[in-house]
């Protein structure tokens, strides 16, 4: 018997999880919006801009490196505990913060020497710190945990389940993300729905909404069609031919749906070169040997095209890896924060050149935090840990959130110094998506275990 479609459900898993993949060579990406198929609810974006931009450390950054303990009876705990993986003390000088709202006890902490740029960004209000933060289904307390009496995320410790966890709420094989439930409230809003969630690092769920599917550029722009773009094989007439054949309307419903989606694609493809071709040249400099500079580069000029792409609420999504570091963490990990730390300085330079500060907030994400114990030439898989919200709009220079004490084994971590979160990422998430205009109504729908925290704003913005 000839089936011709799959049921309803099917259909539209289908539709979700094909377009957010990509074609070989010079082939099209998958990776575009099919929002326009549904309709999504108008949030309160009204005639103004804002854009979300995630900045995911796979790996699962060591925050005890990071953000490090800096008075005098901290540092030694700290140095103590991480024996030779230990920041020197005589290094944080020059990178020690002084928080407009002073921490409990006399604590200080201090940046990593790599992070001076974020330093400036704190010290201005633009950048703060949001401490041990982490997957969490609910409050939990360290009883709690020990006697599993409350639900737990699924696969602590696990890279692919955590990221997805952090990402989307749920293990590997979730099919959509928060950042990209975020851009489903938005479609509504937007001109050009194809544009409302952009990836510049490749494919991560986060991007991924019920509706809204992420759309997938390259450091230098839009993926080109070259096939169809340009003659193949020398010759119009082949290119042309090509076209039709990929774009050409279909009697059965997969085909017809990756031809549409191919269709699009091309027509993103013009849609996108020509708004950057005619956009200024921004004058703030990213380091061409910085990835992750290089991404949010295109983000920032992408941004500088919203007019001409049709939006007023985006979510980006920027990536880098190399954080899992069970060895060379002292010799490798300050490399990786010096990128994340003139990228992230640079990216903010230019929504200032652009005049779109206020309305553009990063904050950084990654699988989990690690370790606070050494285990010899690096840390381990953690759990909570610290993490960087900025922009125009933040209420920076300070800490939110609780800070942990300096302990292995202590009433803040499971072991090895293992952070259990005090903030969720839902928290988080909902923290940002408010600012981006998400209403209390819809917030369970882009972050489900929202619900069960009574704060659901841990103060980002003013």
């Amino acid at each position: 018997m000839h089936i011709n479609k799959l049921p309803q459900l099917q259909r539209r898993e289908f539709l979700r999880r094909a377009s957010a993949l990509g074609l070989a060579g010079t082939a099209a990406p998958f990776a575009l919006n099919l929002a326009a198929m549904g309709e999504a609810a108008a949030q309160t974006a009204g005639n103004d801009y804002k854009a979300l931009v995630c900045v995911f450390l796979y790996g699962g950054n060591d925050y005890g490196n990071t953000l490090v303990p800096y008075d005098s009876a901290s540092y030694s705990a700290y140095a103590a505990i991480r024996g030779s993986i230990a920041t020197p003390r005589d290094l944080l000088a020059a990178t020690a913060l002084t928080p407009r709202v002073a921490l409990p006890d006399g604590r200080q902490m201090a940046l990593a020497p790599q992070l001076g740029r974020l330093k400036t960004l704190f010290d201005a209000g633009r950048l703060g710190v949001q401490l041990n933060v982490g997957t969490l289904i609910q409050p939990t307390t360290l009883a709690q945990y020990k006697a599993q009496s409350v639900p737990l995320p699924p696969k602590l410790f696990s890279h692919n389940d955590q990221q997805s966890v952090w990402q989307a709420s749920s293990p590997e094989g979730a099919v959509t993300g928060w950042g990209g439930r975020m851009g489903d409230r938005f479609l509504g809003s937007n001109g050009s729905t194809t544009f409302t969630c952009i990836n510049a690092s490749g494919n991560a769920v986060f991007m991924a909404g019920q509706q809204a599917v992420q759309y997938q550029v390259a450091t230098n722009g839009a993926v080109a069609v070259n096939a169809v773009t340009k003659p193949l094989y020398g010759s119009q007439q082949c290119a042309d031919a090509l076209r039709s054949l990929i774009t050409a309307q279909r009697s059965h419903w997969m085909e017809q749906e990756l031809n549409r989606v191919v269709s699009r694609s091309i027509s993103a493809q013009t849609i996108v070169s020509s708004a950057l071709t005619t956009l200024p040249p921004l004058t703030t400099v990213f380091d061409p040997a910085n990835n992750l500079a290089q991404q949010l580069q295109i983000v920032a000029k992408l941004i500088a095209s919203r007019a001409s792409l049709g939006v007023k609420r985006q979510v980006f999504f920027v990536s880098m890896g190399g954080f899992d570091l069970h060895d060379f963490l002292p010799n490798q990990h300050p490399g990786l924060l010096t990128a994340v730390n003139d990228a992230l300085g640079a990216f903010y330079d230019a929504t200032v050149e652009l005049g779109v500060a206020d309305a553009v907030t990063t904050f950084t994400a990654s699988d989990f935090g690690r370790t606070l114990s050494s285990n010899g030439d690096g840390s381990d898989h953690g759990w909570g840990s610290h993490h960087f919200v900025m922009g125009g709009a933040v209420k920076g220079g300070r800490f939110w959130g609780q800070l942990p004490s300096v302990t292995v084994n202590g009433p803040d971590d499971v072991g090895q110094g293992r952070l259990l979160p005090t903030t969720s990422v839902d928290q988080l998430g909902a923290t940002l998506a408010s600012w981006m205009g998400v209403s209390a109504t819809d917030l369970p729908t882009v972050l489900p275990q929202i619900g069960n925290y009574t704060l659901k704003d841990v103060g980002y913005f003013a």
